[in-house]
């Protein structure tokens, strides 16, 4: 007795029409995955010291508030230990302080 032939049913991808804009050759298309790295947060900054008045920029907890440095932590990766005016503390990258102007 012979074999029956095996027939496989057509992919369901068969059936979608080619993608024409978004493709990788394209100057506009960036993938949703893509993590964006500042290179700028490897550099030291000398102009924050312990004491002065930062402001929290960036887009992470706290953003937008004012705070004090209690201390500079040096690594790969610079970044200072504050102290926001709510009297909460949270260690941040030194790119994403901003010095603001002391009172009086």
């Amino acid at each position: 007795m012979r074999k029956r032939k095996v027939t496989y049913p057509v992919a369901r991808t068969a059936t979608k029409p080619t993608r024409t804009v978004g493709l990788p050759g394209d100057p506009n298309y960036v993938r949703s995955t893509v993590a964006t790295i500042n290179l700028a947060a490897l550099d030291r900054r000398d102009d924050l010291k312990i004491g002065g008045r930062v402001k929290i920029g960036g887009s992470g907890l706290y953003a937008g508030e004012l705070a004090l440095i209690e201390s500079i932590i040096d690594g790969v990766i610079p970044a200072a230990m504050v102290r926001t005016d709510a009297g909460r503390t949270r260690r941040v990258r030194s790119v994403d302080l901003e010095r603001v102007a002391t009172e009086g």
